[in-house]
């Protein structure tokens, strides 16, 4: 396992390349990762051409924010550039938070998905979201079913953590395997 000296984007190229070579070398069924204004799944693809990697490249933003007015922060063109460029990009709301996070702010709870996540958090914000992401991946039928994929998460923009892990449904979250921690920031911060 890499670990990184801090958290953050600068750390985006290399997880992508921890990640994507070890896809190849596993045969992974896909790399699935965060990107909510496509800049992260540009870099991929990016990193995916140079290392020969014929493998789905899958991209995760969440639905668009009310805050938005149903908008999304990732472009329609950054969307169909992504597309073109065999990028597969699905739309979906947090598995860790969604329904979960609008009951707890207005009644002022703590709720079971809400404790998981803050839980997946102690390794780390990149630990949640790859988590996260790969669950959210599945639930949109990206990647099949079963088997492991290299998923990706970060602390804000970028990413810094990769796994190995064998996602399942949403409702059966429980049962999501990590297998192996490819790469992850050391939480000396």
């Amino acid at each position: 396992m890499i670990v990184f000296e801090k958290t953050g984007k600068e750390n985006a190229a290399e997880a992508l390349r921890i990640a994507i070579a070890k896809a190849a070398e596993i045969r992974a069924a896909a790399v699935v990762l965060p990107s909510g204004t496509g800049e992260t799944g540009k870099l991929a693809a990016q990193i995916a051409g140079e290392l020969g990697y014929t493998g789905q490249l899958v991209v995760v933003r969440t639905v668009s924010k009310a805050v938005l007015n149903g908008g999304n922060k990732m472009s329609p063109e950054v969307k169909a550039e992504l597309e073109a460029s065999g990028v597969k990009v699905v739309s979906c709301a947090h598995a860790l938070s969604a329904g979960e996070r609008g009951i707890s702010g207005k009644f002022k709870g703590v709720y079971p998905l809400e404790l998981m996540a803050a839980t997946l958090r102690t390794f780390g914000q990149g630990m949640k979201v790859a988590f996260e992401c790969a669950v959210m991946a599945l639930d949109t039928d990206a990647i099949p079913y079963g088997v492991p994929v290299v998923s990706l998460g970060g602390s804000s923009f970028g990413v810094d953590t990769a796994v190995i892990i064998t996602p399942v449904y949403s409702a059966d979250i429980l049962d999501t395997k990590i297998h192996e921690v490819l790469c992850k920031p050391g939480l000396y911060e």
